[in-house]
């Protein structure tokens, strides 16, 4: 082999190691970032598809109604523990330690993102409630086991609304 040749591949495969070498750390950041959304059946008893079940430490969103005279607030402090409910009979509890959304209600559908810090328990670091009565997130619409319909202004609303 010449040398021209010789200093050819050398710099191809330089170049092959760097890409593969980029996306590996790529790759390994996101997936230590990634937040899966699962519903409290799913994560009580398993996902349906691929029975996979989130670990104890594990970052995830869930999904679901705040189940009616769950809530318990601790009077000297920010922290709140209810329960969250789905469609398919599953229950977990939430804990969360700082304000909640002022739509947070009883009764409502949330997405709650932390961790898992025991079976059936949430850490929650954010609580997102629904903006209004007709819109629920797609993901915990599924899980509801409800459609998704687009909101219907009348003429009157689109004008007054400023909607076109």
């Amino acid at each position: 082999m010449n040398p021209r040749r010789k200093k050819r591949l050398t710099l191809a495969v330089a170049l092959i190691g760097g890409v593969a070498a980029i996306a590996s750390l790529l790759l390994y950041a996101l997936n230590s970032n990634l937040n899966l959304f699962f519903t409290p059946t799913e994560i009580v008893q398993g996902k349906k598809d691929t029975g996979v079940m989130p670990e104890i430490g594990q970052r995830i969103r869930v999904g679901g109604m705040v189940t009616i005279g769950s809530m318990v607030r601790d009077p000297d402090s920010l922290h709140v523990e209810f329960a969250v409910h789905d469609a398919a009979g599953g229950e977990i509890i939430v804990t969360y330690d700082d304000l909640l959304p002022d739509l947070f209600r009883e009764g409502q559908g949330i997405v709650a993102q932390g961790v898992l810090s025991a079976p059936g328990t949430l850490e929650a670091t954010e609580v997102l409630a629904k903006h209004d009565e007709n819109y629920m997130p797609p993901e915990v619409a599924e899980a509801m086991g409800q459609t998704h319909e687009k909101l219907d202004y009348s003429k009157d609303q689109s004008k007054a609304g400023g909607y076109k």
